[in-house]
């Protein structure tokens, strides 16, 4: 069992959580996920780490309540214990040899950005972090990623913050004014990535994003998280998730990311399973 050790409310839907796995601290590295189980009666679910503490052995996820899996698991309290909780899986991200980097976040992603800018910060490299957000009461994270970042920009989109527009206006500024980035590291929605690609492409800048497809096993087997990338199939959970974003087919990718909507939808309903022969009474 894994217990959880912190809970944090970052905003209405979406929570923080400590959990004690040593193992998987261990081995942890940006970029990488785990997949875990609430109980026996529930489905595998992959997050990506968010933070990890080695000497404290813990993992940190970060996650938003939008489906039956992670509204049970914000449900859950400090003291509380996860039946699975498996990685680290993945793989870590290729951060060496940088010297200025723009990392860029777009809601969600934030969190997903924050270990990749904490490490290249930590490794001595100049970091221009980028988030994005709907508005002001949706920002989280924003004193961990100005510890991990030389310059942290944060825009909403209705400007509720004092900052409107999108992270692609604040990164297109920053390129003009003279900023010569190594690399440019995109994490959010995949309309985001995919404009934030679709720029940088213009100036010749590499640029990775992470793939956050719908995941089964996370060991290649189901095929559930293929995405095409540079014209071949990859798989997110063994080949990524980070990948060369001008090479992926975000179109493909975002039709495919509708495909489940219904089925979600009914999760949430009053289901009975019937695996087991139950029947709607």
């Amino acid at each position: 069992m894994f217990r959880i050790v912190r809970k944090e409310v970052l905003n209405p839907s979406v929570k923080l959580m400590e959990i004690d796995s040593p193992y998987v601290a261990r081995k942890a590295e940006p970029g990488q996920f785990i997949i875990l189980r609430i109980d026996e009666d529930g489905e595998r679910i992959p997050l990506t780490i968010a933070d990890y503490d080695k000497e404290k052995g813990t993992v940190t996820i970060v996650f938003q309540e939008v489906g039956k899996t992670t509204k049970a698991l914000g449900a859950m309290n400090e003291g509380d214990s996860l039946l699975d909780f498996v990685g680290p899986l993945g793989v870590a991200s290729h951060l060496g040899g940088l010297k200025k980097v723009a990392v860029i976040g777009g809601g969600l992603g934030t969190a997903i950005a924050y270990p990749q800018a904490k490490k290249l910060h930590s490794m001595g490299v100049e970091v221009d972090s980028i988030v994005g957000f709907r508005n002001k009461d949706l920002i989280i994270l924003e004193k961990e990623m100005t510890a991990a970042s030389n310059r942290l920009f944060i825009t909403t989109d209705d400007g509720s913050n004092g900052n409107k527009g999108f992270v692609t206006d604040i990164l297109k500024k920053l390129i003009e004014e003279g900023n010569k980035y190594d690399m440019v590291i995109a994490i959010g929605p995949l309309i985001m990535m995919k404009v934030v690609s679709n720029l940088t492409r213009e100036y010749g800048i590499k640029t990775v994003v992470s793939m956050n497809p719908v995941m089964v096993d996370g060991t290649g087997m189901c095929g559930g998280c293929r995405v095409t990338v540079g014209g071949k199939t990859k798989f997110a959970c063994v080949d990524g998730p980070d990948f060369d974003g001008h090479e992926v087919d975000f179109d493909e990718a975002m039709r495919r990311q509708q495909m489940y909507k219904a089925e979600e939808k009914k999760s949430m309903d009053d289901h009975v399973c019937r695996l087991g022969g139950a029947t709607n009474a």
